[in-house]
């Protein structure tokens, strides 16, 4: 089964990739890596998760935030690849967490995109990941999410 096929079998659609908001493009491909900007969730243009977790967003819900990141950053990589076959493994996953400042959960809240990426990619998904607390992401965003991908 394709990377696309388990995507729909997870009742998942790939979105079109989220324009930049700055002066950057959503991913870059040099030798046999690719490397996706920071990916917020975004929604049919809509942002998903505002605010700070652990005060204005629940930690459940901020799983569910890196998740659509993730799917973003997949949508970001399928436009580099052309296929997501092409994928020989997720490298490192980078989950940035707009946190308040007594909130230390930040690893299970890359969970949500951790947890999607293994089950799109099966074990080429199983990353290496850095989950960490940050002040303050673009737009109020609760998550950002990047990640490094080899491809052939």
């Amino acid at each position: 089964m394709t990377p696309e096929e388990k995507i729909a079998e997870l009742g998942l659609t790939l979105p079109e990739v989220v324009p930049p908001l700055a002066a950057y493009v959503p991913a870059v491909q040099t030798g046999t890596l690719v490397y996706t900007s920071g990916q917020v969730p975004m929604v049919e243009g809509k942002l998903a998760g505002l605010g700070k977790v652990g005060a204005d967003v629940t930690p459940e819900d901020a799983q569910g935030h890196a998740r659509i990141c993730a799917l973003n950053a997949i949508a970001a990589l399928k436009s580099q690849v052309g296929e997501l076959s092409r994928v020989n493994r997720i490298v490192k996953v980078v989950v940035f967490v707009a946190s308040a400042p007594d909130f230390t959960g930040q690893p299970g809240v890359g969970n949500g995109a951790s947890e999607l990426l293994r089950d799109v990619f099966g074990d080429k998904g199983v990353h290496a990941r850095s989950a960490v607390g940050v002040a303050a992401l673009p737009l109020d965003a609760s998550v950002e999410v990047e990640l490094i991908a080899e491809v052939s």
